[in-house]
């Protein structure tokens, strides 16, 4: 029988409960006298569930919270646990399990950025010292506290979101009482994939040609991708397609009659890596517009139904946007019967911008 009296320090920021702590793991070490050990003195409860795009845009949120409360863990409620860095100590997927889990566990502070009724309902019922961003009111969504009230109210009217000249970014940052000072996002590569593209030395220019399904609205036509990607044959370019499997015939059709390259449509990780070799992105609103800001590269964002003073491109891009006026602000299809919008935004407006970004 095994007589050593083992002691542990539930307090400790790494310590697990279920498996073996990772100190423990990497270096053998015990909790009697463990040099890895940190003591916590709280945790913060991030819930932003939405599409990986929107997760990526709040990453940093982290720079502050490690800033302001070192000694506190983070975690973090999301639909997209994959997309989280490091620097989050607890990635939950939005399930029965992880709700179980955070009704269960005193915060030290809640952040719900989301205004979806089922998050709001579960940020009223969380147990937390304080609280940010948006909570359940007779049913509804509704602001916590003061701090979130513009940002409530923007996302009610269509003309207070069009008079807006905040960025996202220092929005979800004065919902937690602070000043957006410029942090950037934080976004993790897997650099193991290996690339095939022949670019002999010119810039590489990502062509993200979709917006997913739902937002047709938004959607640049398949002829002018093809004739942009001609643009930048000609002009000493090396144009690479990319989207998801809802792009894959358009971007295989444009790679046909273009002779581009287009190596085929990945998962997360490995899209990432994709977008990483890339110099300059020309993307509408679409995840792959925040993995390039992300990993820092140039972009010209195509743009026609969302408030421009939203994006935060930090220094490194333009957005573009129709000559004729979108009339469809915020909607996912256009309702336009006199014309779309988006057709009035040509190809040599698009590569003049990526000239610009070149220089």
């Amino acid at each position: 029988m095994n007589t050593i009296k083992y002691t542990y320090k539930s307090d400790c920021k790494f310590f697990r409960g279920d498996i073996p702590c990772r100190p423990h793991k990497e270096f053998n070490v015990h909790c009697s006298d463990c040099k890895y050990y940190q003591k916590e003195r709280g945790k913060i409860l991030i819930i932003k569930l939405g599409a990986i795009g929107d997760v990526i845009r709040t990453s940093p949120l982290l720079h502050k919270i490690k800033e302001e409360y070192p000694d506190h863990s983070i975690w973090w409620l999301t639909l997209t646990p994959e997309v989280l860095p490091a620097l989050v100590d607890k990635k939950l997927k939005f399930n029965l399990e992880s709700v179980l889990l955070v009704r269960a566990i005193n915060f030290e502070i809640l952040i719900n950025l989301d205004k979806d009724d089922f998050a709001c309902g579960l940020a009223k019922k969380i147990k937390a010292k304080v609280k940010y961003g948006f909570t359940l009111k007779k049913g509804k969504p509704a602001p916590e506290n003061p701090f979130a009230e513009e940002k409530f109210i923007t996302g009610i009217f269509d003309d207070a979101n069009k008079a807006n000249i905040k960025s996202y970014l220092v929005e979800i940052f004065e919902i937690c009482g602070w000043e957006f000072e410029k942090e950037e996002y934080i976004l993790e590569k897997d650099d193991s994939f290996k690339w095939k593209i022949a670019s002999e030395g010119k810039k590489i220019v990502g062509l993200n040609t979709g917006c997913g399904s739902r937002w047709t609205s938004r959607l640049w036509k398949e002829e002018y991708w093809a004739e942009l990607t001609c643009l930048l044959q000609e002009n000493n370019y090396f144009p690479v397609l990319l989207g998801g499997e809802q792009e894959n015939e358009r971007n295989l059709s444009i790679a046909k009659s273009t002779n581009s390259l287009y190596l085929g449509h990945f998962g997360l990780n490995q899209f990432i890596s994709l977008v990483d070799k890339c110099d300059i992105v020309v993307t509408a609103v679409t995840m792959a517009l925040h993995i390039a800001i992300g990993l820092k590269k140039q972009v010209v964002l195509i743009n026609n139904i969302f408030n421009p003073n939203e994006f935060e491109l930090y220094g490194r891009g333009e957005i573009v946007m129709p000559e004729k006026e979108c009339k469809c602000f915020f909607s996912p299809t256009c309702i336009n019967e006199e014309y779309f919008c988006l057709d009035s935004l040509k190809p040599s407006t698009i590569f003049k911008s990526i000239k610009r970004l070149s220089k």
